[in-house]
């Protein structure tokens, strides 16, 4: 947050309505920056642009950003919005440092706060990126944009932010999750990932297949008995609301690391897609990772089953039959 205009900015951006009109009541523009951003915005009125987001010169070491606001939107719109920015500066060279005026856009104090505050959301989600692996030109995939808000209402913007953070960080565990590769993230490791979440506070508990069998979760482990790699199923609880005698709300993801098919093997030209089949345990581990962030006031408890299904002397076969942890025998 600043209280004005950086010197050492690359570029401003300030919001306008649909009719191109913005507000300056706390003078942070000057009158010379003033005149440009008219006599740009009068070019756009009569040129009818539809673009919502335009840029120009305002110095010849800064660029001024028009991002048009409409004055009816659906709920996602400020998150797509502020993700549709994020895509458009990084298409411009050399602009690393943004500073942003929310307090131009006329809206109501409370409508402000809620927009710019979902606005940032997606600029952050569509900012990233996961280059763990990538060796190649690592300072121009790594580009981070720094930006400064000029606003009044610096304290409800944070404080609003706060549960939209929360959710980008459970968003975010869950891409770098399904983004690893199969050889990196395999159930073990997996295991040592979510328990990371310990510090959060969340009750962590993880089963290895000795203490499934004891259970009798025998459908899970017939699925990952022709892999080297050990099944585990894990359980994630977070206990924001002790007041409440009801049951925790429970979630359950579906956690294979790598599916070839086993015996029944996949068509080779969807194979690569196999290691996302974790992908629903992976959203389970992040939402339970933003409710421990926003210490939420609600019980819930995530399952996830970890596993990984490859062919093998040892796999499964078409015809088995194995009893599952309820008691049912299914045919394999």
């Amino acid at each position: 947050f600043a209280s004005g205009l950086s010197p050492d900015s690359d570029a401003y951006a300030i919001f306008v309505t649909e009719r191109y009109e913005y507000k300056d009541k706390s003078n942070i523009l000057s009158t010379d920056e003033v005149k440009k951003i008219d006599s740009f915005l009068n070019v756009l009125k009569v040129k009818k642009k539809k673009e919502d987001i335009n840029s120009f010169d305002i110095s010849d070491r800064q660029k001024c950003f028009i991002i048009k606001v409409k004055n009816k939107y659906e709920s996602y719109f400020p998150q797509e919005h502020g993700g549709n920015f994020f895509s458009y500066i990084t298409k411009i060279k050399d602009i690393t440092k943004v500073d942003l005026y929310p307090d131009s856009l006329g809206f109501d104090k409370d409508k402000l706060i809620s927009f710019f505050s979902e606005f940032i959301f997606g600029f952050n989600l569509k900012s990233y990126t996961f280059n763990k692996y990538k060796t190649l030109n690592k300072e121009k995939i790594n580009k981070k944009i720094n930006l400064k808000i000029i606003t009044s209402h610096r304290k409800k913007i944070e404080n609003n932010y706060k549960y939209c953070d929360a959710v980008k960080e459970g968003v975010f565990l869950t891409r770098d999750l399904v983004s690893e590769p199969p050889n990196v993230l395999t159930p073990k490791a997996y295991v040592q990932e979510i328990k990371k979440l310990l510090k959060l506070g969340l009750k962590i508990k993880s089963y290895d297949e000795k203490e499934m069998k004891k259970l009798g979760l025998n459908a899970l482990l017939g699925v990952g008995q022709g892999s080297i790699n050990e099944t585990y199923l894990v359980t994630i609880e977070w206990n924001g609301n002790k007041k409440t005698k009801q049951n925790p709300i429970a979630f359950v993801g579906k956690g294979v690391c790598f599916d070839t098919g086993g015996i029944s093997l996949k068509p080779a030209r969807f194979m690569e897609e196999m290691k996302s089949d974790m992908a629903g345990s992976a959203a389970v581990v992040g939402l339970l990772k933003t409710l421990a962030i926003r210490k939420a006031k609600v019980n819930a408890v995530g399952v996830v089953g970890l596993v990984e299904n490859m062919p093998g002397g040892n796999a499964q076969r078409p015809g088995d039959i194995v009893k599952s942890f309820s008691g049912k025998t299914i045919e394999i």
